[in-house]
């Protein structure tokens, strides 16, 4: 299904002209009765001859509601552009004509309505004409431009007919099995309960979904939908869908607002986006000027940085972050627009390149520039690109569900990315990603910025610590700011790069190699003498600490030839594995074993007894219940 929007000048006949093509009238306050004036967002929907059915989302045309119409715009297939006949190009003909180019709306049709209050023919050719110049330029440069009448019916048949024909060559609403609809209409049905309405993009939605509503913390469940007043259980992308909604009440809801499946739309107050000033104003967009930003249903106010400049000028563009008062669900590729607040008039708009910067960009960092420049065309490999470089290391899922592109579609450029060495894949290989696997990947930029960085405190730890057989695995992940979800998936890529020799919780540099002086090769000899004389009662770390120094000691228990039971105890790496293995034995006869009968099975005082189990306890062979340990699992 397709989702066609009017646009146009106030009082052109709009309305008139959607209730002669469907039969519906699409101006349902009484207000907008009464004036004969739409007000807020209307919508129809008619069988073209074709057998297609359509809907129609009929926007206010009056310089006051252009907020309004804003908030129709977005999501349609197609616009009809209605010229009154007898009045030609206006004000917001052309304010909305911009609106849809600056929204790359990708076809359309102009009706020239009101024709039957053109008594001189010569008039309408000219009026048609000046239409003509109008488009040029625009995305709907070229378009049908077709003599009607809404009061009259004049031209109707004839304009289904080239709807239906404008439609034939429309690619169908694609589905990237992310589901939003942007709410433009939130009301309450006795009986029902919250009902809101919207065009539905991106995927499927179904009765018994739960949904997120973005911004906010809200869920709700779909209890029922309406496709044009009938109940369906499932609706396609490319629908105006009526959804009720359970577990919400009509207060927590309002315009501009996302229907989403939960977890993967976050809303944003910070966005980086490509902005195109309008060529028929005489005011640029200056460096920190206050704004209205639409995008959606959603607007706010907003704060525009000039990235690359003081200014864009009028028919120019440029690369620029807006900052939001107000949190919006968008994401990357979205359309928008901009107005300025007062006088209020559109002045530009473009696309969102990244709807979650990590942070405050730099003015006229080359770096950021050429990065939003290989965004703006949307190609694949330059979206997953970006996405693998938003952080040192990220997740593949991750940064599919980020790029707002069709699953498949972005695994295929990671894929291709890694094969090129553009991205590095740490846990696994270019074809794990392909089969769909979660793996940890990395930007090769940022990988090697992540290297040098473990490189150099790696280097600058082995040089204070000679002795050391290297670093604890937590210190360097913290000296290396990686987040703790990563870290064995950096552990096992540095590995394999040949950059480090990880051992137990220990790290080093793989070329590193501990060299003792032979006089600390003599302390070394005499304290391992002296710890296996009395294996099971050694002694203290402090003792050791005054015959060998802090640092021989260290290296002694990094490099695995004495086990710390706590801060005063270790034992030889051979008594521990012995005392171990008796008490596992005695488990497994007796079930159970209390410090005293473990006293005496090595022989040894209470002390170091005790030091065994707790250590027993911590690397989980054993736990304890009430005075006696068992065997874990």
């Amino acid at each position: 299904m397709y989702v066609i929007g009017t646009a146009g000048h106030v009082d052109h006949g709009k309305s008139t002209l959607v209730e002669a093509l469907t039969g519906i009238d699409p101006d349902r306050l009484r207000e907008e009765q009464e004036r004969e004036m739409t007000i807020d967002l209307g919508f129809a929907w008619v069988t073209l001859p074709s057998g297609r059915e359509i809907s129609i989302v009929d926007v206010p045309g009056h310089e006051d509601f252009v907020r309004n119409m804003l908030a129709g715009v977005g999501g349609v297939d197609g616009a009809l552009l209605v010229v009154a006949a007898d009045e030609s190009v206006m004000p917001q003909t052309r304010e909305h004509l911009d609106v849809l180019d600056l929204m790359r709306v990708p076809r359309g049709l102009v009706a020239l309505n009101k024709i039957d209050a053109v008594e001189e023919p010569d008039w309408a050719d000219l009026v048609e004409e000046e239409v003509r110049e109008l488009l040029e330029g625009t995305t709907l440069e070229g378009s049908p431009i077709l003599r009607v009448s809404g009061v009259t019916g004049q031209g109707i048949p004839e304009l289904a007919a080239a709807l239906d024909a404008m439609l034939d060559d429309a690619p169908l609403p694609s589905n990237v099995e992310r589901p939003r609809l942007p709410v433009d209409r939130v009301f309450t049905i006795s009986g029902f309960g919250t009902i809101v309405t919207g065009t539905l993009g991106g995927g499927t939605l179904a009765v018994g979904d739960t949904v997120a509503i973005v911004p906010g913390n809200l869920t709700a469940r779909v209890r029922g939908m309406q496709i044009h007043k009938t109940s369906v259980e499932r609706a396609e992308p490319g629908t105006r869908l009526a959804v009720n909604l359970a577990g919400v009440d009509r207060d927590e809801i309002e315009r501009g607002q996302v229907l989403c499946r939960p977890g993967w739309l976050r809303a944003t107050r910070l966005l980086d986006a490509h902005l195109e000033v309008l060529g028929d104003h005489r005011w640029p967009i200056k460096h920190n000027m206050a704004l209205e930003f639409f995008a959606g249903t959603a607007r706010t106010p907003a704060r525009v940085r000039i990235l690359d400049g003081d200014a864009v000028t009028p028919g120019g563009s440029g690369w620029v972050q807006l900052r939001l008062r107000d949190p919006v669900a968008v994401q990357r590729g979205d359309r928008y627009v901009v107005r300025m607040p007062s006088p209020s008039v559109t002045l530009g708009g473009g696309q969102v390149l990244d709807a979650h910067p990590r942070r405050r960009h730099r003015r006229h960092d080359v770096e950021v520039l050429d990065r939003l420049a290989a965004l703006v065309d949307g190609e694949p490999e330059a979206v997953m690109h970006h996405e693998a470089g938003r952080s040192l290391v990220v997740s593949s899922a991750a940064a599919i569900r980020e790029s707002g592109l069709v699953a498949s579609e972005a695994a295929s450029a990671l894929t291709r990315l890694a094969s090129e060495d553009d991205v590095v894949v740490l846990d696994g290989d270019a074809d794990a990603l392909a089969e769909g696997k979660d793996l940890a990947i990395s930007a090769a930029a940022r990988w090697q910025d992540l290297l040098a960085r473990m490189r150099e405190a790696l280097e600058a730890f082995h040089k204070a610590n000679p002795v050391r057989a290297g670093m604890s695995l937590e210190e360097l992940r913290n000296r290396a700011h990686v987040p703790t979800a990563f870290w064995d998936a950096v552990i096992e890529g540095a590995t394999r790069e040949g950059l480090i020799a990880a051992t137990g919780s220990v790290v080093a540099l793989a070329e590193h190699e501990v060299g003792l002086t032979e006089a600390q090769q003599r302390s070394v000899d005499e304290a391992m003498a002296a710890v296996r004389a009395e294996p099971f009662a050694p002694p203290s770390v402090s003792e050791l600490v005054d015959r060998l120094g802090a640092d021989l000691l260290d290296y002694l228990v990094d490099g695995g030839k004495l086990v710390k039971l706590s801060p005063s105890i270790v034992l030889a790496a051979e008594a521990y594995d012995d005392a171990e293995a008796r008490v596992v034995a005695y488990l497994e006869e007796h079930g159970q074993v209390t410090l005293g009968e473990t006293r005496d099975l090595l022989d040894t005082s209470r002390r170091y007894a005790q030091a065994l189990l707790e250590h027993m306890d911590r690397v989980r062979v054993t736990k304890r219940v009430g005075d006696a340990r068992v065997l874990r699992g």
